[in-house]
């Protein structure tokens, strides 16, 4: 086991009626005036905003608003964030949405907290020394980001998606009241799932060796709990119990929890689908179904048991009679092959994508080397030289496998 910190700050406030609570939980930080931050109709629809406005000013918070955050969150509304807050004298700022509503919100943060431009802290040309608090409203189970120590901003000048990772993001609290999400498009509780998951494997699909029994099953068993729940969604989308499992899964899966003790992981599929969806706008969870496929198999050689490991224990794969994992590693591969094949299955049950036609783009040749130069860039700017954990990405590793998620 490797020596690591583990580090969950955020307090939540989990089940029906919790944001009712917001007003008070607010008060407790002690701050001047409030940033509430969201994105477009679906909060105001629902009543969620009024409900939120309604416990603001019952616990006497002074606050101004901000919606308009996109899926991908620009770094335009981050700039126009920044420049109200410190106009309105802001010292905390509510997000009332998804991850992209999160991310946003902490990006607003750095930029409060910290002088010059706040892209560098993305761009890796300088690390944030404080972050604006921030507090979350959760209607979206996915991204994590309510309990993680990330965020991923998108500069639409090139269409470069980047993130930025500090214990100065984490919210202050988190309020998860799963029936906010019963009125989200199939599609996107779908996506939500399948990045729930990724947050997941990325770390579990990692080079330590030897396997941790602790760790390992606890993301297995998120894994299974997961797929279990967003196929009842799928026709029972008003499930509260599957809505909560899958809510709850999200804040674990993203807070460092699964990759306690391991490396890390490399992710990589992460870092090959922010370039799609930088140039494409695609919806992340689709996007990286479409692209793990393609980078398991172009990985799976490098470390065949563990594929084997992840499709035993999580998809459901039967290993023969007399199989030792590990033992022989071309039985391996052909048990991780069919792991993989079996999650894409398993997406598809979900009706998500496995590969770029399905989702819906269609690259050029030209596009597919500026994705891969993209995702080259990304690294090296990270002082990186290479990307990954099982098998090392160069660029051309990177083309290769976006041209065999073309589909």
């Amino acid at each position: 086991m490797e020596n690591f910190l583990y580090n969950t700050p955020t307090r939540v406030y989990f089940g029906k009626g919790t944001e009712n609570q917001v007003g008070q939980l607010v008060k407790e930080q002690k701050c001047k005036k409030v940033l509430v931050h969201y994105g477009s109709g679906s909060v105001i629809r629902s009543g969620l905003l009024d409900r939120v406005k309604k416990s603001l000013d019952e616990a006497g918070i002074a606050y101004v608003e901000l919606g308009g955050v996109v899926p991908n969150p620009h770094l335009s509304k981050v700039y126009e964030g920044i420049d109200l807050c410190r106009k309105e004298g802001v010292d905390f700022i509510l997000a009332v949405g998804g991850g992209s509503v999160i991310d946003s919100a902490k990006a607003i943060g750095y930029g409060l907290a910290n002088e010059g431009d706040v892209w560098d802290f993305y761009a890796f040309k300088r690390v944030p020394t404080a972050c604006a608090p921030v507090g979350v409203i959760l209607t979206l189970a996915a991204t994590g980001s309510e309990m993680s120590n990330s965020s991923v901003i998108t500069k639409e000048d090139g269409g470069i998606k980047r993130g930025c990772n500090t214990e100065y993001g984490r919210p202050r609290f988190a309020i998860m009241n799963p029936e906010l999400t019963m009125t989200l498009p199939p599609y996107q509780t779908a996506a939500g799932a399948s990045d729930i998951m990724m947050h997941t494997m990325e770390r579990y699909l990692c080079k330590t060796d030897p396997t941790l029994e602790l760790t390992d099953g606890i993301a297995e068993h998120l894994l299974r709990v997961v797929m279990k729940n967003a196929r009842i969604l799928v026709d029972d989308p008003a499930n509260y119990q599957a809505r909560a499992e899958v809510m709850w899964a999200g804040s674990l899966s993203h807070n460092g929890l699964t990759g306690c003790g391991t490396d890390g992981g490399g992710w990589e599929s992460h870092r090959l689908e922010h370039e799609l969806s930088g140039m494409f706008d695609v919806t992340h969870g689709a996007g990286l179904t479409a692209i793990w496929g393609s980078w398991a198999r172009y990985a799976i050689d490098c470390r065949p048991a563990r594929f084997a490991q992840l499709a035993i224990n999580v998809a459901g794969v039967k290993a023969p009679e007399g199989y030792e994992l590990g033992k022989d590693s071309a039985c391996d591969k052909e048990i991780g092959l069919k792991g993989i094949a079996a999650m894409e299955d398993f997406f598809h049950s979900i009706n998500m994508p496995v590969n770029m036609k399905e989702l819906g783009i269609d690259p050029t040749d030209a596009q597919i080397d500026e994705l891969a130069d993209k995702c080259w860039k990304a690294c090296t700017d990270g002082n990186k030289t290479s990307l990954g954990s099982i098998r090392p990405l160069l660029r051309d590793d990177m083309k290769a496998i976006y041209e065999m998620a073309r589909g």
